[in-house]
């Protein structure tokens, strides 16, 4: 997924919340030029319809800075929110264009039918719903599919089991649980197990 969005160099002493009456949002660019960062102002409307994306913080998004001449490819890497209104506050973004390898989370997305929750009576229990990879910038995943299609109860997936694209390798614990069926519980049991402990 490629995005294309337009910025505007920050007026040196321009307010926040004057900006945002304006109907522009507070951004920053960081990694263009070395360690230099630099304050822009996004339309907030395009920002809502940005963060409305799915999976939009490992997608690659086209920064056009028309004051600065500058275009490249870009992370989303923070969204500031609001407190209590859930009205965008600020975005971040992170030049990738100089980088070999990036770190990003890609959404998992689960596929086919597990024996152990359809014919079986397991619950199906997703202990994480996106993973963290290294990649090239041009390598990042849309979503990587999770096959659930022979887990039985008792069966669990883990990160190192995963079959992930050419190029790109997860990050973290490889013994971690990714997805797993588990037995279920009966009402009756739990309830006579609670009455013991008493």
């Amino acid at each position: 997924m490629q995005l294309t969005v337009e910025c505007q160099k920050r007026e040196e002493g321009s307010k926040p919340k004057a900006l945002r009456r304006s109907g522009l949002l507070p951004a920053v660019l960081y990694g263009h030029n070395g360690a230099e960062s630099v304050s822009l102002t996004i339309n907030a409307k395009t920002a809502e319809k940005l963060v409305k994306q799915p999976g939009i913080k490992g997608s690659l998004i086209k920064l056009d800075i028309p004051d600065l001449s500058w275009t490249g490819q870009t992370l989303l890497r923070e969204i500031q929110k609001h407190p209590w209104k859930d009205s965008l506050y600020h975005l971040s973004f992170f030049s990738v264009a100089s980088q070999d390898s990036i770190d990003v989370e890609v959404t998992l997305n689960f596929t086919g039918t597990s024996p152990g929750v359809k014919l079986e009576g397991g619950i199906l229990d997703t202990a994480i719903l996106q993973l963290a990879v290294r990649c090239a910038p041009d390598q990042i995943p849309e979503s990587i599919d999770v096959d659930i299609s022979a887990l039985h109860i008792g069966n669990a997936l883990h990160i190192g089991e995963l079959t992930l694209p050419d190029g790109v390798a997860p990050l973290g614990n490889k013994e971690q649980v990714v997805v797993q069926v588990l037995a279920p519980q009966s009402r009756g049991s739990s309830e006579a197990s609670e009455e013991g402990e008493g």
